[in-house]
């Protein structure tokens, strides 16, 4: 089934454009421009110009126009790392987010434990290292909770899981194995399971064994997923963690008419994934609908930094840190080169200094492809000052997240700054010195990890303290974003990066994907920018979200 886009008229707008305007005396991102109106047909921008305009060709084609009173329209925001199919799934657990205290988390298992069916696994996300931090991370401390049940149980940052007894007989995990990547099911002095397992090859051997989701569930869960995003603003995003089944769901969720996002899967790439499953997935790399695109590729070089298994120069405080993810980095080159010859975008994910290094040493050993955008390194929590030197010139774009600083201490005792050790924490997530090496920077949240709402991520890029807090500890403050270049990398900047021409921007020809803002989020207060209303969400010309 052909699905067309929608028909909109705005009027009464402010429009930031994203387009060098000449008549724009407030610069280039088009806020001071005459024209204060957008008729849209088809999914595609035909006409940016005055309110009389819009409406008299609005009137001729039979299309409703809505004032919007004086609010601002930007182009729509685009998240440049996401995880909507896995937080659907993750996210129907508990929350366990600021749970400090064994205690705490035991109380909320065993309410959870109350609550469900018998047989019912026991699910939850969102879980903290620091109830851990004296003890080690052990399903046995919390068995009692939910005894007899399987608990399944995810941090916050999606690299740890953590399981009791019965879970890990679910699963078949009764010791130690090998695994291809750094992945590790960690034991005691005796071989027993702790119930930790590090990174995802590990853990979703546990997750695996959890009873399926019925698949019609799994489907509109993540409609609805997408409509939570809508509600926040955002019009689209880079799936970071695609599969088959993804792609399955987003082509069924159109031809039901109920996608309302636009977004490119990157395929994830294990590091066990052998020739022929690479084959498979080049093969696969035109698939798209009106709204989804495959071509796209995710790769991972390192862990995180809390578990010591980020990819660092120098070793952290706890002796970690200098592990590859790949038990052979020739493999890594290999694979990249054959994703970038078959003409895809590779995303890869590198938290450490030294992983930052590495890839960039791969991705500069790669050919032109003209007219092809080049690739991108995901998190760069740390760089070095000859990292950044690195980045310079190389055409990569740095997709990063300064919400991530949410979980940093000021007085350096959160489990990050600990492992960095004093004074290597304060290289943390350097988007202005990114920047000012000509580097184009792509903003997002990694949600589930952090929150999805990009008001959130831009008052954290803007302010880098907790937004609202005026008494906030702000980190590094050199690094802060202005407004504008905040907006820009949730709009314009990752649609370049991307190499669309069509979005990120307000103008004729352009896709039909807007945000409408109570208030322009370049005027407003970082502090105050997590509240500020939005009224609108447009995606293909079609209202998605409308405030009530």
């Amino acid at each position: 089934m052909e699905h067309l886009g929608g028909d909109l008229a705005i009027v009464g707008a402010r429009l930031r454009t994203n387009v060098e305007d000449a008549s724009n005396a407030d610069g280039p991102n088009g806020s001071g421009s005459a024209a204060t109106a957008i008729l849209a047909r088809d999914g595609r921008i035909e006409i940016v110009g005055s309110d009389a305009e819009v409406a008299e060709a609005a009137a001729d084609f039979g299309i409703e126009v809505r004032d919007v009173a004086g609010a601002t329209v930007t182009p729509g925001l685009f998240d440049a790392h996401t995880h909507p199919l896995w937080a659907a799934s993750v996210t129907a657990g508990i929350d366990l987010g600021g749970l400090a205290t064994i205690e705490e988390l035991r109380a909320a298992l065993s309410a959870e434990h109350e609550r469900l069916p018998e047989g019912a696994w026991l699910r939850g996300w969102n879980l903290e290292y620091e109830p851990f931090e004296h003890t080690g991370m052990r399903g046995d401390l919390l068995a009692d909770a939910a005894p007899g049940r399987p608990v399944a149980l995810i941090c916050y940052d999606l690299h740890t899981g953590l399981a009791t007894a019965p879970a890990l007989a679910a699963a078949g995990i009764s010791g130690a194995r090998e695994f291809d990547d750094a992945s590790e099911i960690v034991v005691d002095e005796h071989g027993t399971p702790t119930g930790e397992l590090r990174e995802p090859t590990a853990y979703n051997l546990v997750f695996d064994a959890a009873p399926a989701p019925d698949p019609d569930d799994e489907r509109d869960a993540l409609r609805d997923m997408f409509r939570r995003l809508a509600a926040a603003g955002l019009t689209g995003g880079a799936i970071m963690d695609g599969k088959e089944r993804t792609v399955e769901l987003l082509a069924e969720l159109e031809e039901r008419g109920e996608l309302d996002h636009r977004v490119t899967v990157h395929h994830w790439h294990a590091v066990g994934d052998t020739d022929a499953d690479q084959q498979r997935v080049i093969a696969a790399k035109d698939r798209a609908g009106r709204l989804w695109q495959t071509g796209a590729i995710k790769l991972f070089s390192d862990g995180v930094i809390d578990t010591g298994t980020a990819w660092l120069h120098e070793p952290d405080a706890c002796g970690d840190g200098r592990t590859a993810f790949w038990p052979s980095w020739e493999r890594f080159g290999e694979v990249v080169r054959a994703y970038h010859d078959a003409g895809m975008l590779i995303a890869t994910h590198a938290v450490g200094d030294y992983a930052v290094s590495r890839v960039l040493d791969v991705y500069a050993t790669l050919p032109e492809r003209p007219g092809l955008p080049f690739h991108s390194i995901e998190h760069l929590e740390v760089l070095s000052d000859a990292d950044v030197e690195q980045l310079r010139g190389s055409s990569v774009t740095a997709s990063m997240q300064p919400l991530h600083m949410q979980w940093r201490a000021a007085d350096h005792s959160d489990g990050w700054s600990v492992r960095l050790g004093e004074g290597r924490d304060e290289t943390g997530y350097r988007v202005r010195d990114v920047l000012d090496a000509g580097v184009t920077l792509a903003l997002g949240s990694d949600w589930p990890v952090a929150q999805y709402d990009p008001r959130l991520g831009m008052a954290w890029a803007r302010g880098r303290h907790t937004p609202g807090d005026a008494s906030a500890h702000v980190f590094e403050a050199s690094q802060r974003l202005t407004g504008e270049e905040a907006l820009l990398a949730y709009t314009l900047w990752p649609a370049r990066a991307r190499g669309h021409a069509d979005r990120g921007v307000i103008a004729e020809g352009a896709v039909a994907d807007l945000t409408v803002w109570a208030a322009d989020p370049v005027d407003t207060d970082a502090d105050a920018l997590p509240e500020l209303p939005i009224l609108l969400t447009v995606v293909d010309g079609r209202v998605v979200h409308a405030a009530e």
